[in-house]
């Protein structure tokens, strides 16, 4: 009899933790659209604009370095569903804290409900993994993940575009619509997780240990016990590095390399993260229903080839400006820039969905969700390198953003052929 990934949808012990964790993807990031799109209705500077663009970030990655050590050793003692609540819970509270802030136009309000997302958001981290092979059988593992990755990359998608058009439908009443639509999505969420199951907690005898820094270095140690689950912790933060190079310089290169407008980018990243969906849900019948790493490789060597060919599709600056997405589409070489995204997302897909997979079904189950917590602290790091590193390339040495791409392309495979390197097994699984 056929399985399908699919029919994990129809089941309590997957579907409503799948909802969950998607409407609070989606919420994030209608929240953090709608505070650009607060920012235009107040009619700011563009020096306001760009001291946000830069500390919004800062604010909501601070606290995966501030409280993951916890939030890891706090999923390991709590039983899974209950934790689930309470950080769902917490996520009302935020978004009310945020609601105030857009009823009364504060931006230091709404930054600081913008931190305790980020809080929110670390505590979910470790549980939103850990969960999954305590309710999926392990054949059933990598077409989870997929699912999981697929929900997420779709929600933050639709998340952007819906909290981007607030402001456009209501006018003058958006701080109303976008304080009452974040509140609404909290609620749901909780509503939503009290129907998941309750899991059993990895170790409830655990003693939690509140010094950051000790427990912070203790988890990252335990990330690094076993070689291939130390190397699939780095290849999720690569995959967050470049993930990160690529959607960071899309804005701009939507303007500027692509001659569009914002309507352009949105586009642009809805390539990117549909190719994402693609990729992640493809797992599962191309493992045929095991953990199968040999689609890393696979995944790597993709991502490069089709970022090379990103750089030399439009290596230079556009031809024409101000073009709507339809009049974009129609330009000649307009349909490899579009291949070319949706194959980054699909290889990214391909990368990524088998190495949550192997984290998962190698970790003891009771260190699973500290790890979880070690790998979000190299997550956290990796994203915040390859900020800094896309800012220097462009303002230091004066790269154009398809530089900065071929330059992925190139890091991209030497980091991948590394790591093949020092751990066969990867190449070995590829090769059969």
């Amino acid at each position: 009899m056929a399985h399908s990934q699919f029919d994990l949808l129809r089941q309590r012990r997957f579907l409503p933790y799948f909802t969950v964790q998607a409407l609070g993807a989606f919420n994030d990031n209608v929240y953090r659209q709608a505070i650009i799109g607060l920012l235009a209705y107040m009619a700011v500077g563009s020096a306001e604009m760009g001291l946000y663009a830069n500390l919004a970030p800062a604010v909501f990655i601070l606290p995966f370095f501030l409280f993951s050590a916890s939030a890891g050793q706090i999923a390991e003692k709590l039983e899974k569903q209950k934790l689930i609540v309470i950080t769902t819970s917490m996520e009302i509270a935020v978004m009310s804290l945020a609601a105030v802030g857009f009823l009364l136009q504060s931006m230091p309000v709404l930054l600081v409900a913008l931190f305790g997302t980020g809080v929110q958001s670390t505590l979910f981290g470790p549980v939103k993994y850990s969960i999954l092979p305590s309710v999926l059988k392990p054949e059933e593992l990598t077409g989870g993940n997929g699912l999981v990755e697929m929900g997420t990359s779709v929600a933050i998608l639709l998340g952007m575009v819906s909290g981007g058009l607030i402001f456009q439908l209501a006018g003058a009443h958006g701080p109303q619509l976008a304080a009452a639509t974040v509140v609404l999505l909290a609620i749901a969420g909780n509503t939503v997780a009290r129907r998941i199951p309750k899991v059993d907690a990895g170790d409830p005898s655990l003693k939690v240990d509140w010094n950051i820094l000790r427990e912070s270095w203790r988890i990252w140690q335990l990330t690094r016990r076993q070689l291939a689950v130390r190397n699939a912790v780095l290849g999720v933060s690569w995959f967050w590095f470049v993930g990160t190079v690529l959607t960071a310089q899309l804005p701009v290169y939507a303007q500027a390399n692509l001659g569009g407008t914002q309507n352009l980018y949105i586009f642009a990243l809805a390539l990117f993260s549909v190719g994402v969906g693609i990729g992640s849900i493809s797992c599962e019948k191309l493992s045929a229903r095991t953990v199968e790493i040999g689609l890393v490789p696979l995944g790597a060597f993709g991502i490069s080839a089709f970022l090379l060919d990103l750089y030399f599709a439009r290596p230079g600056q556009a031809l024409a400006h101000g073009l709507s997405v339809p009049e974009f589409a129609r330009a000649p070489g307009s349909l490899r820039i579009m291949v070319d995204l949706v194959g980054i997302g699909v290889f990214t897909g391909f990368f990524v969905v088998p190495l949550f997979a192997l984290i998962q079904s190698r970790t003891p189950r009771n260190e699973l969700a500290r790890v979880i917590s070690g790998m979000n602290i190299q997550n956290a790091m990796f994203i915040v390198a390859a900020a800094l590193i896309g800012l220097a390339l462009q303002r230091l040495l004066g790269w154009t953003i398809p530089q900065v791409f071929l330059a992925l392309a190139i890091a991209n495979t030497l980091g991948a052929v590394y790591i093949f390197t020092i751990v066969p097994e990867f190449l070995m699984r590829f090769l059969s």
